[in-house]
Formats: structure tokens, sequence, C-alpha cells
């Protein structure tokens, strides 16, 4: 069992740091500009990777059209991916927004705001 977990976890080292380096060099899509990955969660049967982004703005159009292009993109990071790790098979790609982040910052602010109270 531990021996499978190591894999996995490994694996979605691995995945978040190629697939920011392709979108950092491979992705030609400026919608994707900015996005970064914040982490990687692969199934135990290793079929499919839910790839976790967060994005520096949190402007509704900005986050529209950065999951448009990663939905565009996808075919081609996949591809990219696939020659890149050591696995036999490269699982389906999944990207979701990662909303701690800007739960994050939120907070952060929220502190700085009764900072500023004193």
């Amino acid at each position: 069992m531990g021996q499978q977990n190591f894999r996995v976890g490994r694996l979605e080292q691995e995945i978040q740091r190629e697939v920011n380096d392709i979108l950092l060099k491979r992705v030609r899509d400026p919608r994707v500009q900015g996005v970064t990955v914040t982490g990687v969660e692969v199934t135990g049967d290793l079929q499919q990777a839910t790839i976790y982004y967060s994005l520096l703005s949190d402007l509704a159009s900005v986050n529209k059209k950065a999951a448009e292009g990663l939905d565009a993109a996808t075919g081609l990071i996949r591809k990219e991916l696939g020659s890149r790790l050591t696995i036999y098979k490269t699982p389906e790609l999944i990207f979701k927004k990662d909303d701690s982040i800007q739960y994050g910052n939120h907070i952060d602010e929220l502190i700085r705001q009764l900072d500023q109270q004193d």
C-alpha cells in the first residue's frame, strides 16, 4: 500500500512541475498566461489527474478566459506530458481552479484592514 501512495505522490509532483513548464514554454495561448499549477491529485489507478491552478486575477472575465484556454490546450498539454512522464499511460487531465489561494488572499486583506483600524 505505502509503495503505491509513494508512487502517486511522486507522480503528482512530477505532473505539477511539468505542466507548469509546459504552460510556460509550450502553450502559446495568451489566455493561460498567469496560470500557475498549485497542486495535482491523481486517482489511485492513475487514470485521472485533477490539476489545480491559481490565477493572479480574480476578475471573472480573466478566469473564464483562462478556463477556456486550458480547455483548448488540454490535448497539447497531455500529449507533451506523455512524452515527459515515465509512466505507461498518461492520465486524463481535469483542470480545476484552486480557490484556497484566493481565500488566503482574502484573509490577508481582512488582517490588513484590521491592522489599519488600530
